[in-house]
Order: C-alpha cells, then structure tokens, then sequence
C-alpha cells in the first residue's frame, strides 16, 4: 500500500486526510514515481474548496507538482526509464502529496544533478509560471517589472528572472517579506492601503509591465500605474485583469525546461522556506492557505 493525501468531501480543511492506497500504476503516456519531495500551492487548497470546478471524483488526491525516481512508465513513454529523477505536474486524478504517484510524460522533465529534489518539487507550477509571467511580453534591459505579491514562491522566481534580465524590479509584498525581497535585488515596496503613492514615488513614469500573483482590489490599486494597460499580467486573477484592460497569464509547454535549466546553473533560487513530512501535510497546505508563507513550501514523503 501506498500513502496519499487526500480531501474527502469539498470545503475546509476538515476534510483533508492521510489514506492508504495501492500505489498507482501508470497508463499510457505516464511514468510512475516514488516522491521525494511535493510542491504546495494556492491552488491545492482552492481546489478542495471547490473554486476551480467540482469534477474531481472524491476522495481527491492533493497536489500538483513533485519530483522523484521513476519506478514504471506506461505504453508509448520514450525518453524515461525506471531510476530516472525527474520532475513534473502529476498526471490527472492523482496528486503529489503521496509515497507514489503517476506524472504525464508530456509535462516531465528530468531532474539535473545539481538540483535537490526538494527544489526541483517547486519547479513545475511554481517556477514554471513565473518565467511564463515574465516572458509573455519581453521587456528590454533596464526597463521596469512590477511584481504584486512579491513574496510568494512565484513573486521571488519572477524577481530574481527579472534581476537576471537586468529589469528593475519593483517588488509589492507585506513588511514582513520585506528582507526576502530585497534579496532577489528587487526594489521593495508594502503592500496595503497608499501602495499605489509608494510605487509613484520610487518610479514617477510607471512600470513597463506589472504581473500580478494576487488579484482583486490590490490589483485594482496598482493598474493605473502602466501607461498600457495590456501590460497587466495576471496569473491569480484573470477575471479581474482583463476588467482592467490586462490580460490572462498565458502558459507554455517549454517553461518548465528552461526555468530548470536557469536553476540548474544557479542563477535563481527556489527559495524554499519550510518543508514538512507527509503526517504533516495538513499543516503545509494551511500555512499556504493564510496567503502570508514566505517563499515555496514542500511536503517531503517520510523514508
């Protein structure tokens, strides 16, 4: 048997659960894998929650991203083989919070030396997203990238992008996050109420482009600021961006190779925070679901 977080029932918290399963075998254009490490991510939680659909059969297996060693692959899986150390989005109706679980293929990578599995679990969703956020509309050098939510696992991948295409970064986050921001290089700016004033005075001409990681009324605050308003990036809150004039974070299919292959040669950090073991997951996914973690959070399977 094989160990697997789940959530019964759609709601809180209440009803996440440890359960045994046989441990999953792989269709075609999967791999299966013994996880070392899980990414935990917004979108773990609001998934249980029911805010992204409700077609997950239940009990519903949690988490999107992993990394691990290849134990089977399926028909038609050409470029893994078992003992491979690789990293991907879990396949679906599976989840990365598990002893085993299934990844596509399409969506895997393998896992270079160099990288911990522990960083390359925060890589798939995560890390992916911001370098999709950060090339979606290229900026020239020296021009200026205005992070909202800088402080989150995406926000600091995309600040240290961005310090690496030498963009001035403008980083928008809680005074607590402040120290972790000014670590990528970013310009660090509080969030909150007058946030729009603050950004004004450290770049009285705008930001050339502003991804947003948070959404709502602090998006609203910020998106008078660019001067092209289809400048605005958001991947938390589409609805809201194209309201404004902005548009959708758009995904690709080489992100995950490329932003492996920057971390690779140690150029951006995944900024790992805290790691928890499987027996304690639910406390990983509620440290996320406050909206205040610093930096990525992993679940880490227990040997």
């Amino acid at each position: 048997m094989s160990k697997v977080y789940v959530f019964t029932d759609y709601g809180g918290p209440e009803n996440q659960q440890l359960i045994d399963r046989p441990a999953p075998m792989p269709g075609p254009g999967e791999v299966a894998i013994e996880v070392r490490a899980a990414g935990v991510n917004p979108a773990d939680w609001k998934i249980r929650e029911g805010h992204l659909g409700r077609h997950w059969s239940l009990p519903a297996p949690m988490g999107r991203e992993a990394a691990g060693v290849v134990t089977q692959v399926g028909d038609g899986v050409e470029d893994f083989a078992v003992g491979d150390e690789v990293l991907g989005l879990v396949a679906p109706g599976q989840g990365g919070m598990a002893e085993h679980t299934l990844l596509r293929a399409s969506t895997t990578v393998a896992k270079p030396e160099e990288i911990s599995f522990t960083d390359a679990a925060t890589i798939p969703v995560a890390a992916a997203t911001a370098y999709d956020a950060t090339h979606q509309i290229e900026l020239e050098p020296g021009q200026t990238l205005l992070l909202l939510g800088a402080g989150g696992g995406v926000g600091l991948m995309a600040a240290q992008i961005g310090r690496v295409h030498a963009f001035t970064v403008i980083g928008v986050a809680s005074a607590t996050k402040r120290e972790l921001v000014e670590s990528t290089g970013a310009v660090f700016i509080e969030s909150g109420p007058g946030v729009s004033d603050r950004v004004r005075q450290t770049i009285s001409d705008g930001p050339d482009l502003i991804v947003d990681l948070v959404g709502g009324d602090p998006l609203r605050a910020v998106a008078g600021l660019v001067h092209d308003r289809t400048r605005i990036i958001s991947a938390a809150d589409p609805e809201t961006a194209v309201e404004l004039g902005g548009r959708a974070l758009e995904r690709t299919s080489e992100a995950m190779g490329k932003i492996t292959d920057v971390i690779q040669y140690g150029l951006v950090d995944p900024h790992v925070r805290a790691q928890f073991d499987l027996n304690e997951t639910g406390q990983a996914i509620a440290a996320v679901e406050t909206g205040h973690a610093a930096g990525k959070i992993t679940v880490i399977p227990q040997d």
